[in-house]
């Protein structure tokens, strides 16, 4: 599929995780980012102003977790929308800290195809 000019970073610690969602949205037509962790989320932030969107989990090793980093992405580039994902926590949209949207593990590829989309096309 081509290119449909959407650039998400997928952050995520679980590589096959990561691999499987990066190469569905890839699939998609999006241009995909990926980071195992915040800080490199937040290296490829600095160095790519072309990502719209972060699709980030919850429960991460490093310096901050994914609710800090969107805390953290909220603050410092205002324009990217947040999907935050666990397997381990059940947030709703409104519980989030950031404005976003929120998918339990397993999500369902659909859906968080359809939110990235409308997200993008909102903001």
């Amino acid at each position: 599929m081509a290119y449909n000019g959407i650039t998400v970073l997928v952050v995520e610690d679980e590589l096959l995780i990561r691999m499987d969602i990066a190469a569905f949205l890839e699939d998609e037509g999006f241009k995909v980012h990926e980071a195992s962790n915040a800080d490199e989320a937040i290296a490829l932030l600095n160095s790519s102003p072309d990502i719209k969107l972060m699709f980030t989990d919850i429960d991460m090793p490093g310096t901050m977790d994914g609710l800090k980093l969107a805390a953290a992405v909220r603050d410092r580039w205002p324009p990217v929308q947040i999907i935050v994902t666990s397997g381990h926590r059940q947030l709703s949209d409104e519980l989030l800290p950031v404005h976003g949207r929120f998918f339990s593990k397993p999500y369902d590829h659909a859906r968080v195809i359809n939110a990235i989309r409308e997200m993008v096309a909102a903001g």
